[in-house]
């Protein structure tokens, strides 16, 4: 154990899409992995403002397989904001005592949190070299300049106290580069999901297939428009509603494909109301799914949708192309530029642009061959983005910051 990088990874709470990859890190020989969580909510089961108020409790194990503890808690209100949740202790467990070495890095998720800050202060004044991995991209929100300004002087100040940072991608790599110097140390470590989970899942589904589709009530010869993703206004499932509904060959007639809309949230009722108005048939809202139940229907998709504004990732489209499935997204998709190229695993098209989106609906479908095709180049790609890739990069990172072992 002494010959072992010690990395400490603080994180808010276990998190569904962490859980494998932190598993998979845990079985490096010589990494000593420990997980400092700030609350154990999302172990319970919670209520998802984001799914409509659902209670979620996740069916995929969150805990097993790595080191973790769960941090003092003085304030938690099960939701992740800037002063939840609030503990204490990571300094002492960094430091270590008379009989247990104190850790050689720490791994913070996020900075925007009084527990990040706290963890990096805590790293800082011990002189612990600090990874930092976040998601954010250049493409933001309208900011005042007041704000903007308070953001640069907090980033000058914070790039004091992080040694290398691990982008997630493209995009997240440019926001380091514009905050903290092209020369500042970066080591991708993409945002990826457990691929082969999500491939042999996929694959399993086709011999339930036809038992979702009697579920569902689907004619098998039509192909199938997917949407699985929180029924919230920046995700714009009325973009993807409406595109569809000018799928209609012809007024009144109904659109050849269905669209499933897979998920909850504030905006279903406004969904329904205009999918009633229609009068069209093939519009199928199947409700919150755990994330076990997804590989079943994106075994029935001929093409997957994330229509979002400002989607600092989106994962799903990760699991989805471990399915083989064409993929359309909106250019305000974070993944896109390392996923999805424009006509080649699917399509790209400007957010918000209901005609650029019904027009690439149509390219995908034009024939049975197209979808395919798109899917499998998508299956070989998302190959190639995977924790493999994570590991390389973290590993990268330490050997880096502590010269305790080799990249």
């Amino acid at each position: 154990m002494t010959n072992k990088v010690k990395l400490a990874y603080l994180v808010s709470h276990p998190i569904q899409y962490q859980a494998p990859l932190l598993r998979r890190i845990a079985q490096e020989s010589d990494i000593d992995l420990t997980v400092f969580f700030g609350s154990d909510f999302s172990i319970h089961g919670y209520r998802d403002e984001g799914f409509g108020s659902v209670d979620v409790k996740w069916d995929v194990p969150l805990l097993e397989g790595y080191r973790h503890q769960f941090l003092p808690v003085l304030r938690d209100n099960a939701k992740v904001s800037v002063a939840s949740p609030l503990n204490y202790g990571i300094f002492k467990h960094l430091r270590g005592s008379a009989r247990v070495r104190p850790f050689d890095v720490l791994w913070v998720h996020g900075y925007s949190s009084v527990n990040a800050l706290h963890g990096i202060l805590a790293a800082k004044s011990l002189g612990i070299p600090v990874l930092l991995r976040a998601e954010p991209w250049l493409k933001d929100r309208e900011r005042s300049i007041s704000k903007l300004l308070a953001k640069r002087l907090f980033f000058k100040w914070l790039k004091q106290c992080v040694d290398s940072v691990l982008p997630i991608g493209t995009l997240n790599a440019k926001y380091w580069s514009h905050y903290f110097g092209e020369n500042f140390p970066q080591f991708l470590m993409p945002y990826a999901v457990e691929n082969s989970y999500f491939q042999t899942r996929s694959y399993e589904a086709q011999e339930h297939r036809q038992e979702l589709q009697a579920e569902l009530n689907l004619d098998p010869s039509r192909p199938v428009i997917l949407f699985a993703s929180k029924l919230q206004s920046r995700k714009r499932c009325i973009d993807l509603l409406r595109a569809y509904l000018n799928l209609s060959p012809a007024p009144g007639q109904e659109p050849h494909p269905y669209l499933l809309i897979v998920g909850d949230g504030e905006e279903r009722a406004a969904l329904e109301k205009e999918a009633i108005k229609s009068g069209f048939s093939g519009i199928r809202f199947c409700g919150f799914r755990n994330q076990s139940e997804l590989p079943r229907f994106f075994d029935l998709a001929t093409v997957f949708v994330l229509p979002s504004r400002h989607e600092p990732w989106g994962l799903i489209v990760n699991e989805v192309m471990n399915a083989a499935r064409a993929v359309i997204v909106s250019d305000d998709v974070g993944c896109q530029p390392d996923l999805i190229t424009d006509g080649i695993e699917g399509c790209v098209y400007p957010v918000g642009d209901v005609n650029a989106l019904t027009s690439a609906l149509q390219k995908v479908l034009a024939t049975p061959e197209t979808a395919s095709l798109m899917g499998r180049r998508g299956l070989e790609r998302i190959q190639q983005w995977s924790f493999e890739e994570d590991i390389r990069g973290l590993r990268q990172a330490i050997a880096q910051t502590t010269r305790k072992i080799s990249a």
